[in-house]
């Protein structure tokens, strides 16, 4: 048995276990009390008569006189839809005698709303209040009207901070759910393309969604999301990181194996590919999956300039990539035991260099590093005016000053900038802190072992990639297994006109694009001939 097997059933009370699927549900239906203001006052009581929870009584009709009150949470409903709609009640409800009940006739007759529904579980009542929707309740009935009035304050649509383009769109997610499918579903609107929805957290109850296109998503992918997502048992769910930490394959990997971006241009493009999406209501970050390694290294600019420029960057990408990963510790171990493989030149100039430094380059290395990482640190957690100032200014004045005073070598100071540069280059942050974590492993082996400990923690990490999989899907998917019809965008992006197939274990149903020919120049080279206007 594990050690976290071990803790789990140490902390698993058997007193609280759960009652069997029937009995719970039979047990957690709280039928509404008919009279009213027995309602109310249940409904007020278990809200902990907050100042936000509004009560507003009125009555309905003239001669037959029927009491009647509204419940909602002030700030989350919208002032002109109650308005609206309580206008409509005392003006247009009848005098005389309705062959409906009075909360039926309300729903069917009065009320202007789209999504209106009947509630008869007083949790369920509570639950929509609290979510921005207006409880009706009326006096001798047994059931509430449940009225859609959402009206808080939203961020508007705006350009994503982390995930720029030279060319593309300029739209990103929002922290509303129902915007952000809207979004989706603009770039793909298609009768295919479908949506899911639940709630996780027994607190918060968060709106989760899944989105994919049916025919391209392959099933059992798709149902493994399902089950992986109703297997979650936590109390609230924020932010859509509680759902990837939950639901990825390795969590004890550097590498990532949920994606998560905020430009919904990107989402679409994936979804097309057969893969899925999950929403998380409250957040701007929407995850994908399943994920390989080569979608980190993929931009959204790949796919709106020419493919010759668009495999350039990519190339360039997997490039700096490795230079972030490894350089500091090819210094270190060139300079401390292959001096051989520098040129005499060179290494005379580092050998004048290093006269006077008190510690070997190892340490060297990793005071650089980590001033570094803790100037980056700073630059992200302070303001937005002046983070970036202190940031670049203060990794300027260290830099000079720990050359000056002797701590460090100039040479140290260029390979650690050259290494910091390289790490921003990579699209999804993700990646680039994998790289950040393993720099100071190969650091350690390099500083041990030379070039054979670099040799031996990049076998590692191969042996780790290879084995790794994102929903049942190789990581290495189109490398290793290697798929000939896949590295058409893996390391390098064809014409479309080429990428005449979708990934092979992604969208087995759907394999095939559609059949787009190359472009031709016309046949021939005849002159057009222009009529010139006379005057």
């Amino acid at each position: 048995m594990s050690i976290w097997r071990w803790i789990k059933k140490l902390h698993r009370n058997p007193k609280t276990s759960k009652p069997d699927a029937n009995t719970q549900t039979q047990s957690s239906i709280q039928p509404i009390p008919s009279h009213l203001e027995k309602a109310i006052q249940e409904i007020t009581t278990d809200l902990g008569n907050s100042p936000d929870i509004i009560v507003r009584r009125f009555i309905l009709g003239k001669e037959k006189e029927v009491s009647a009150a509204l419940i909602y949470t002030d700030g989350l409903v919208s002032n002109g839809d109650i308005n609206d709609f309580l206008k409509t009640l005392f003006t247009q409800y009848p005098s005389d005698q309705i062959s409906l009940s009075p909360i039926n006739f309300i729903k069917e007759h009065l009320l202007n709303i789209g999504d209106v529904k009947i509630a008869q579980d007083k949790t369920q009542i509570i639950n929509e209040i609290l979510r921005g929707s207006t409880a009706i309740l009326i006096d001798r009935e047994n059931k509430t009207l449940i009225a859609s009035t959402k009206g808080w304050e939203n961020r508007g649509v705006t350009e994503p901070d982390n995930q720029v383009v030279l060319r593309g769109p300029r739209e990103g997610f929002t922290e509303n759910i129902r915007t952000n499918t809207a979004l989706i579903r603009r770039k793909i609107p298609s009768s295919k393309l479908r949506l899911e929805q639940m709630r996780l957290g027994t607190i918060t109850e968060t709106s989760i969604a899944i989105m994919y296109i049916q025919g391209n998503a392959n099933p059992e992918i798709v149902e493994e999301v399902r089950r992986r997502l109703i297997k979650i048992k936590i109390d609230g769910v924020l932010e859509s990181g509680y759902i990837e930490e939950l639901i990825q394959d390795a969590p004890w990997s550097v590498f990532p194996t949920v994606y998560n971006t905020e430009r919904p241009d990107i989402v679409a493009a994936q979804l097309l590919e057969g893969k899925i999406a999950i929403l998380v209501d409250g957040t701007p970050f929407v995850l994908i999956v399943p994920v390989t390694i080569a979608m980190l290294f993929q931009s959204a600019d790949d796919y709106y300039m020419r493919s010759g420029m668009a495999s350039f960057l990519r190339f360039l990408r997997i490039i700096t990539f490795l230079i972030s990963m490894t350089l500091p510790s090819l210094y270190v171990a060139i300079t401390t035991f292959h001096q051989e493989l520098l040129p005499t030149t060179l290494l005379v100039s580092l050998a004048a260099q290093r006269e006077g430094i008190p510690f070997p380059a190892f340490i060297e290395a990793v005071l650089m590093e980590l001033t570094f990482e803790i100037l980056r640190e700073a630059g992200v957690r302070m303001p937005r005016a002046v983070g970036q100032a202190v940031s670049i200014v203060g990794a300027l004045v260290l830099g000079t000053a720990a050359v000056e005073a002797g701590i460090v070598s100039a040479a140290m100071v260029i390979i650690v900038s050259m290494t910091a540069i390289a790490g921003f280059t990579t699209p999804v942050v993700d990646i680039a802190i994998a790289a950040r974590l393993i720099r100071f492993v190969l650091l350690v082996l390099s500083a041990s072992f030379g070039l054979f400990g670099i040799l031996f923690g990049l076998m590692v990490i191969v042996i780790h990639l290879v084995g790794l999989r994102s929903f049942g899907i190789p990581y290495l998917n189109g490398i290793a297994p290697f798929n000939l019809s896949d590295q058409k965008d893996i390391f390098a992006r064809v014409p479309w006109f080429m990428m005449l197939t979708r990934p092979r274990l992604f969208s087995q149903a759907n394999e095939v694009r559609e059949d787009t020919e190359m472009p031709k120049p016309p046949k021939g080279h005849q002159r057009i001939n222009r009529k010139e206007d006379q005057s």
